[in-house]
């Protein structure tokens, strides 16, 4: 977990820089993300960063697939909202980086959207099965 919160702490502090500075910020954004995806975190710059400080000894964890579905719906958000600016609609790129932004200040504080996403999906899945 702390190397997860390591993570939502960059994409907090990346999309306020975006909205500061330049809306391209979330470029760089994505690809930490996309890399740090496609590497099981190995390689995620936050994570990278943050690992010489944490103590994960003891500290509570989080299931490798569920991480993946988190991962991946940063991916999608960051996907939507550069390609929302790369085609000149900024209003998009707001929104979906706002999206991003309140799911992981939301798990920052202890509650993980994404995880709700995920059970209901299993929950589905599961029905369906039946």
């Amino acid at each position: 977990m702390p190397y997860v919160k390591a993570n939502q702490t960059g994409i907090v502090l990346f999309v306020i820089a975006s909205y500061l500075i330049s809306p391209w910020i979330l470029a760089a954004l994505w690809l930490i993300q996309i890399v740090g995806l496609l590497t099981g975190g190995r390689y995620n710059l936050f994570v990278r960063i943050a690992k010489p400080f944490l103590r994960t000894a003891g500290k509570e964890t989080q299931a490798a697939e569920l991480t993946r579905f988190n991962n991946s719906l940063a991916v999608i958000f960051l996907t939507l909202a550069v390609l929302s600016v790369a085609l000149g609609w900024t209003v998009g790129g707001y929104v979906f980086s706002a999206m991003l932004l309140a799911a992981a200040t939301a798990a920052l504080l202890g509650y993980c959207i994404g995880c709700t996403v995920y059970f209901q999906y299993k929950q589905f899945r599961a029905r369906r099965a039946h």
